[in-house]
C-alpha cells in the first residue's frame, strides 16, 4: 500500500476533524448542481458559473464552516473562496479535477475528463489543501478502464511529484444492455473491485460509494490496509446516507465526504432561500451526521499516523 509522506500526511490531518476523522462537505458538483436548480435543459445551461460559486460559497458559509474541510471545483468556486474571504482559515479545502459529465466510448463505456490546466502545481497555487480526483470505473470490464485508468495514474503521479494530498474517488455505472437488476446486484463486487484498482494506482486516501452492506464495508477496510476511506453520499436521502455512515463507520471508514444528501432540496437561484434552507435543514443533518461519526469512530494507527514516509 502507498504511505503517504509526511507533507501528504499534514494535508491529510487538516481534512480531518479534531477527532481524526475526516467530514468533507463536498459541493464540487457543476453539472448535477444545475440539474437541482432547474428540470428544463434550457434553463440549466442558462445557469451561469457564477451563480453556481454564489452557490458553493453559501454552503461553504453555513456548512463547511462547521465541519473540517469543503471539497469544490476549480471552475465556479476558486479563487473566488479565498480571495472573497468565504472560507475560514481553519476549514480545509479540497479541489477536484475532475470536468463536469463524460465521453462515452464507441462501446458504450464512460471515459472520465479532466478540467483543462489544472494540476497539482495549479491546485497549491489555489491555496488549497489537496485535490480529489473522480474516474468511472468498470472493476469486471478490463477494456472499459484503460482510459480512466491513465487518467487516475496521471494525477496520482502529479501529486506525488508536488508532494500535494491527493484523494481518489471512482464511481461505477450501468451499461446500456444490463438491467437495473443486473447492475444493482454487481454493485459490492464492483465497488470491492473498483477500490483494488485504485490502491494499485496508488490512491492514499480514497473517497468510496456505500458498498451494500456493513459487510461489505468491512471487507473495504481489510482491502486498504492502511489507506483511509471515506464514505460518499451519491445523493442518497438524508436518513438513508445516516444508516450508510453508520455501517461504513462501524467497519473502519475513516470519514465521511457528502454533498447533495446534506443540501440537494436546500439549493436555489433566490440567495435569501438558499440561505434560510441551509440554516434550517441542512445545518441539522449536518449535526446528526457528526453524532452518527462520533459515536463509531475510533482513530486507528492503521490510517498512516504510525507510519509515514519522511521527506
Amino acid at each position: 500500500m502507498s504511505k503517504m509522506s509526511t507533507s501528504e500526511l499534514r494535508s491529510y490531518q487538516q481534512i480531518c476533524g479534531k477527532n481524526g476523522a475526516m467530514l468533507v462537505i463536498a459541493c464540487d458538483q457543476r453539472g448535477a448542481m444545475r440539474s437541482l436548480l432547474s428540470n428544463d435543459p434550457q434553463q440549466q445551461a442558462a445557469i451561469s458559473e457564477h451563480a453556481l460559486g454564489q452557490i458553493k460559497a453559501d454552503i461553504t458559509q453555513y456548512l463547511a464552516s462547521k465541519a473540517s474541510c469543503v471539497l469544490v471545483d476549480p471552475v465556479c468556486a476558486v479563487p473566488q473562496l479565498v480571495d472573497d474571504g468565504i472560507i475560514a482559515r481553519d476549514t480545509a479545502l479540497l479541489i477536484g479535477l475532475d470536468a463536469s459529465g463524460w465521453d462515452n466510448s464507441p462501446e458504450g463505456y464512460r471515459l472520465s475528463r479532466l478540467v483543462a490546466n489544472v494540476d497539482a502545481r495549479r491546485v497549491r497555487e489555489l491555496g488549497a489543501t489537496g485535490g480529489k480526483i473522480m474516474v468511472y470505473l468498470r472493476a469486471d470490464l478490463p477494456e472499459a478502464n484503460r482510459h480512466n485508468i491513465n487518467i487516475l495514474r496521471q494525477c496520482v503521479e502529479d501529486f506525488a511529484r508536488e508532494d500535494l494530498l491527493l484523494v481518489v474517488e471512482f464511481l461505477t455505472y450501468k451499461l446500456d444492455n444490463e438491467t437495473e437488476e443486473e447492475y444493482k446486484e454487481k454493485i459490492p463486487s464492483l465497488i470491492y473491485g473498483g477500490t483494488r484498482i485504485c490502491l494499485e494506482c496508488g490512491a492514499k486516501v480514497l473517497k468510496l460509494p456505500y458498498p451494500g452492506s456493513k459487510q461489505a464495508c468491512a471487507d473495504i477496510t481489510a482491502l486498504a490496509g492502511d489507506v483511509p476511506w471515506a464514505v460518499l453520499s451519491a445523493g442518497v436521502d438524508h436518513a438513508t446516507f445516516l444508516k450508510q455512515v453508520a455501517d461504513a463507520m462501524s467497519e473502519g471508514a475513516s470519514g465521511v465526504i457528502a454533498g447533495r444528501s446534506l443540501w440537494k432540496d436546500c439549493i436555489s437561484l433566490d440567495r435569501s432561500a438558499t440561505k434560510s434552507r441551509l440554516e434550517a435543514l441542512a445545518v441539522p443533518r449536518l449535526n446528526e451526521l457528526q453524532a452518527v461519526i462520533q459515536q463509531y469512530f475510533q482513530a486507528p494507527a492503521r490510517n498512516n499516523l504510525e507510519q509515514v514516509e519522511h521527506v
